[in-house]
């Protein structure tokens, strides 16, 4: 067997384990052609077991010389790691999960994107205040959840030509949606396997609009949906060296989440209002990846939550509480919501760019789930992924003259 096959093995089972434990797998996406008449990986005994297992494949793995299954081999055993109780730094973790840094942005381009977004929202008639979110969304007219899933897939109808034309693929995928009520902070999510691909809408979580349809068709859809299903479909046709089970915690998320944040940059820059929430929200990730950093390293709640309602004045006390317990206690999304503004933030800066590295990398992003690395290759001048640092330094809020002593 070779050793990317025994690591997909041993990730198979990890994910029947998680799943019969009765929380979430670790395979999100399954890009690999079925296996003709064999049975499904029985799941494994325990964390432990599967620990010991992708530990003892190490020396296959570094002598196949193949650079990603390296990688994933290592955000793997970081990740399984997390789970059992190590904890990890923060730059080394991501750097062992996501393949980059969390080195950061200068608090002073932070501040220039947050310029550059409430520019976009001024020429729209918005101003940046408390309401900055609700008068977004009245302009981006708002709709009924019941209406949500036809009008997304209305809109990736409607764009695919588009997007296909744009990244280079023909493959084909079927489109699944559900509704589900579940106290997670996400509000869409994609999973599947080949061509067949799952989206549940979490209408605890979204509101829905207009415009937001066209974006989460473009996010979802087109991007998470049809991009891993080109995967499947090079999979399908020939043997690929990669890794052919995606997961949140792996190496390949920057490029997934940043790709599908950024989308509409590249395929719909006509549309004001679209551009405007993603300006808007590629400055949300800047703010996050703040207080990400901040959170992991000694920051008191109390300074990242004043910083928050600094930086983003619409930001409830609850959104602020979940964010920073999401990112400094979860093992899995303290990797993986680096992802997001890492990514995102690339991928912007990529639209900013020459229209030749813009075909290059889509064509490329469709074809291999790029590592932050390959993505580097790709475009040698581009900006380093996960910041070129340094983070912003919280300070510590001031204590109220006669505020009682805590001790």
């Amino acid at each position: 067997m070779k050793a990317r096959d025994a690591l997909e093995s041993v990730i198979r089972s990890w994910h029947r384990l998680e799943v019969e434990r009765g929380g979430p797998g670790v395979v999100e996406f399954d890009c690999a052609p079925p296996p003709p008449g064999l049975p499904p990986v029985p799941a494994a005994a325990d964390r432990l077991e599967v620990y010991r297992r992708l530990a003892a494949l190490a020396p296959r793995v570094e002598a196949a010389d193949e650079p990603y299954l390296t990688a994933r081999l290592h955000a793997d055993l970081a990740f399984l790691g997390h789970r059992l109780g190590e904890r990890p730094a923060l730059d080394d973790y991501v750097r062992a999960t996501q393949g980059c840094p969390a080195t950061g942005w200068p608090a002073e381009y932070v501040t220039a994107r947050g310029e550059l977004a409430r520019a976009e929202l001024d020429r729209l008639g918005i101003g940046w205040d408390t309401g900055t979110d609700d008068a977004l969304r009245a302009l981006e007219g708002p709709l009924d959840a019941a209406a949500a899933s036809q009008l997304i897939r209305a809109a990736a109808v409607e764009l695919e030509p588009r997007v296909r034309k744009a990244v280079g693929t023909e493959a084909p995928y079927e489109l699944t949606v559900q509704s589900v009520d579940v106290d997670e902070y996400w509000a869409y999510w994609l999973d599947g396997a080949g061509s067949r691909v799952r989206l549940r809408l979490n209408p605890r979580n979204a509101r829905f609009t207009r415009v937001g349809v066209r974006q989460f068709a473009l996010h979802e859809v087109l991007g998470h949906g049809m991009q891993c299903a080109a995967f499947a479909h090079r999979c399908a046709a020939e043997d690929v060296p990669w890794v052919r089970l995606l997961s949140v915690h792996g190496p390949t998320q920057v490029l997934l989440e940043g790709l599908a944040q950024a989308l509409p940059l590249f395929i719909v820059p006509e549309d004001d209002v679209l551009a405007a929430r993603v300006r808007l929200d590629h400055y949300l990730q800047l703010v996050r990846s703040e207080l990400h950093i901040a959170i992991n390293s000694g920051a008191s709640v109390a300074a990242c939550a004043a910083h928050a309602r600094a930086r983003v004045p619409y930001w409830t006390e609850r959104h602020i509480a979940d964010l920073l317990a999401d990112r400094g206690a979860d093992p899995r999304l303290r990797s993986y919501l680096w992802a997001y503004p890492a990514g995102f933030d690339w991928f912007v800066r990529l639209a900013e760019a020459d229209g030749t590295v813009i075909t290059e990398v889509l064509h490329a992003a469709y074809r291999d789930p790029l590592t932050p690395e390959g993505l580097r290759r790709l475009w040698p001048d581009g900006p380093p992924v996960g910041g070129p640092g340094p983070p912003v330094r919280l300070r510590e809020p001031d204590v109220p003259r006669g505020a009682a002593d805590p001790a």
